[in-house]
């Protein structure tokens, strides 16, 4: 059963393109899906996140502190000045530069601990950035995007702090006392958490490119183009700065691939709820989600034959 679910998981990119290909054509089969089922799979997503974690497996994190502090500064700091940089050198119109701005202020992705693990980087180190910068994202995300949106269109802080937080810190907290009080049970439902955050993230997909077909189809090629330019931009930056400062090749990638991947459900989830005017805002949160993951995929099957010396 295991053996099926990682096979499942491995062919993540294939579910997220085929859905929501089947969403644009056909949105109707996908429509139904709309903001209380995606902020609901998403929930669970994280619960699954808080259900996995184990303190014995960050040992080693301990001893390279600086590398958590270094790739969460860079998680909330190059991404958002680089979504901001894009939205104003292509000069795109309000819709799809709120949704690029929200995109590059939220935190890391779920798929970046799938894409560390592929590409041989530090799985531990991965996780513990992906989750601080989840639970900082409630004061974080909201922060980022009212400095960066605000001038454009009135932001709802507070609004999206609340979202936030129930979003993220909410469902990983209990995912933690689950695992804390309830071992076994933690055990048994966290064989299936990856498979549990992937069809919620395809199911997300799916939703929101239903929901903003026609948007989509009109602004096709800014939309792919935005959302290639933020994440190149990210895993290049978030690769080059670690090695700057001295650190080892696998906590670079590391480092670089939290940078470089961002949480596109959360921001499309909050585009559909705090920008529901601007269908593009979302549209940019599940062209963030594929063009990130295809992306990632690339730069894990290149480090993947190239073992970290250190």
């Amino acid at each position: 059963m295991h053996h099926l679910f990682t096979r499942f998981n491995n062919l993540y990119p294939v579910w997220l393109v085929g859905l929501a290909t089947v969403a644009f054509l056909r949105p109707g089969t996908m429509r139904w899906f709309d903001t209380p089922w995606i902020f609901g799979a998403l929930a669970a997503s994280m619960l699954c996140m808080g259900l996995s974690l184990n303190l014995a497996d960050f040992r080693d994190v301990r001893r390279n502190a600086g590398a958590v502090v270094f790739g969460f500064a860079a998680q909330y700091t190059v991404m958002p000045l680089t979504g901001w940089l894009i939205a104003k050198v292509l000069d795109l119109e309000t819709g799809l530069a709120v949704g690029i701005m929200l995109v590059a202020s939220c935190p890391g992705g779920m798929a970046s601990n799938m894409i560390t693990y592929l590409a041989r980087a530090n799985l531990a180190l991965s996780i513990v950035l992906t989750l601080s910068s989840t639970v900082m994202a409630f004061v974080l995300t909201p922060l980022w995007t009212s400095l960066l949106v605000g001038a454009a269109v009135p932001v709802d802080a507070l609004g999206l702090c609340l979202s936030a937080l129930q979003l993220t810190v909410a469902p990983v907290a209990l995912g933690v006392l689950i695992r804390w009080k309830l071992p076994q049970l933690a055990n048994q439902i966290g064989v299936c958490g990856p498979t549990v955050a992937v069809i919620a993230f395809v199911l997300v997909t799916g939703g929101i490119v239903a929901a903003s077909a026609e948007a989509i189809a009109t602004n096709f090629g800014r939309l792919a183009l935005a959302a290639t330019a933020l994440h190149v931009v990210g895993f290049a930056v978030g690769y080059a700065l670690p090695k700057l400062a001295g650190f080892p090749e696998n906590v670079a990638r590391t480092v670089s691939i939290e940078v470089g991947m961002q949480n596109g459900g959360m921001a499309a989830a909050l585009a559909r709820q705090h920008f529901a005017a601007l269908p593009l805002a979302a549209a940019a949160g599940v062209f963030s989600g594929v063009m990130q993951n295809v992306i990632g995929g690339i730069a894990a099957a290149i480090w993947k034959r190239q073992p970290p010396v250190a």
